[in-house]
């Protein structure tokens, strides 16, 4: 039995069906190139996911802390509240009736 020894460039083989087949080739990368595409656009998409999720948590805490300040707003401008300072603070009461005076303009 005789065997037959050949040495084969492997290297040179890979281009020559490169060569003799461009378009398999052409589409191999395009698939490639469309696969990093996609991975890309899903991590987008997630960060993007993670910082809406972020602002509706702020919008959420800005929107309690507006309705406390309403709520305080509301009972710092109540009217009993305003009369009964005045009265402590500035000594100031309301005219009785015959301290009262009306002007009239002509």
């Amino acid at each position: 039995m005789t065997v037959s020894t050949t040495n084969f460039n492997l290297l040179s083989f890979v281009f020559a069906d490169l060569a003799r087949h461009p378009v398999r080739v052409l589409l191999f990368l395009a698939v490639l190139i469309s696969a990093g595409a996609v991975i890309l656009s899903a991590h987008h998409n997630r960060q993007m996911a993670i910082a809406l999720e972020k602002l509706m948590q702020q919008q959420d805490q800005l929107d309690v802390e507006w309705r406390h300040l309403v709520l305080e707003q509301s009972s710092l401008t109540e009217h009993n509240r305003i009369e009964a300072l005045v009265n402590k603070n500035l000594d100031m009461h309301r005219p009785q009736p015959h301290e009262e005076v009306v002007v009239r303009i002509k």
